[in-house]
């Protein structure tokens, strides 16, 4: 396992984040306890969910987790959000102090924990003033509910006003972001990337295999393997069935073949290789599935090589 700073932290975690979206909804209980020990037994430390995931079962499926293992739960970092309703009461959405409040107090008891290290905004919120969340966050840090704060699916504007206000309030800064991320899905390059840098925030990269059409499972021509991404939940995806990706994604696996590994494998570490890429969210359904990412950290892959397979995709 490789290890890099959570952003502009102290903090040091895994560059293999195990994503938990799945539990609760396409990983039961079980399931999800024996992928949580195959990922911490591999060296792994980074585990990430939300409030809204399963509608909060995956937080208590890993509070039930913790509880039942102390000793290897102590070496996680514990990644949660809040942002969503959960149930379309008044107040009980967006980035208010008031939702805010009352969604982080709900994380800490499904999670079964008093502190937890990494508390994101799951998005940007256009109504409520970006100081009064700010001052929360900020005011959540210093009680200790939290250790630090990152945000999730801003834009690069979004991520510049919030780091240079946080600064001109002297408000604890934020650490990181969650954007999608992938050979499929690289728009965040432009412009979302250079203001992570300019405010010194790591990326935590989502959806790295672009819901498994980076992991060779679908084929032109050909109806989706049954309980795929494509058969669950196809619209997000719909655009990718194109002649010209196709014809990427078969010169891809060609490469991944040269270097003698699986094509999910090679795309993860086309992400990893990005040094400013802190870690890359996996969310696997089934403990064999954790096997790509550490596959992937064992590539090294040369800055050439990067740009050869991002050159693949336009």
């Amino acid at each position: 396992m490789r290890y890099r700073p959570l952003g502009n932290s102290g903090a040091v975690v895994s560059t293999y984040a195990l994503g938990t979206m799945t539990f609760g909804a396409e990983a039961d209980e079980h399931t999800s306890h024996q992928i949580l020990d195959g990922y911490v037994a591999a060296g792994g430390n980074l585990v990430d969910t939300a409030d809204v995931y399963a509608n909060g079962a995956s937080e208590e499926i890993i509070g039930r987790w913790i509880a039942q293992r102390p000793t290897e739960s102590e070496r996680v970092v514990l990644a949660t959000k809040g942002r969503f309703t959960r149930g379309g009461v008044l107040n009980e959405i967006g980035s208010s102090r008031l939702h805010l409040r009352r969604a982080l107090d709900a994380s800490l008891r499904r999670l079964g924990v008093e502190h937890i290290d990494l508390y994101q905004l799951h998005a940007w919120d256009d109504v409520t003033p970006l100081e009064e969340t700010l001052r929360f966050l900020d005011d959540s840090v210093s009680s200790g509910k939290i250790g630090y704060y990152g945000f999730s699916n801003f834009l690069g504007w979004q991520v510049t006003k919030a780091a240079y206000l946080a600064r001109a309030h002297g408000c604890a800064a934020p650490v990181t972001l969650q954007p999608q991320y992938s050979l499929l899905v690289r728009e965040i390059e432009s412009e979302i990337v250079p203001a992570c840098l300019d405010a010194g925030m790591g990326l935590l990269p989502w959806s790295p295999l672009a819901g498994g059409w980076l992991t060779g499972k679908y084929r032109r021509g050909e109806e989706p393997p049954a309980g795929s991404r494509m058969t669950l939940r196809p619209d997000a995806y719909l655009h990718f069935q194109d002649d010209r990706v196709f014809d990427a994604l078969e010169a891809f696996e060609e490469r991944a073949r040269d270097r003698e590994t699986s094509p999910a494998a090679l795309a993860i570490a086309w992400l990893l290789g990005d040094p400013h890429v802190t870690a890359v969210i996996v969310g696997p359904r089934r403990p064999d599935q954790l096997r790509p990412a550490l596959e992937a950290l064992q590539l090294e892959l040369s800055p050439q090589e990067r740009e050869q397979l991002a050159a693949l995709f336009g």
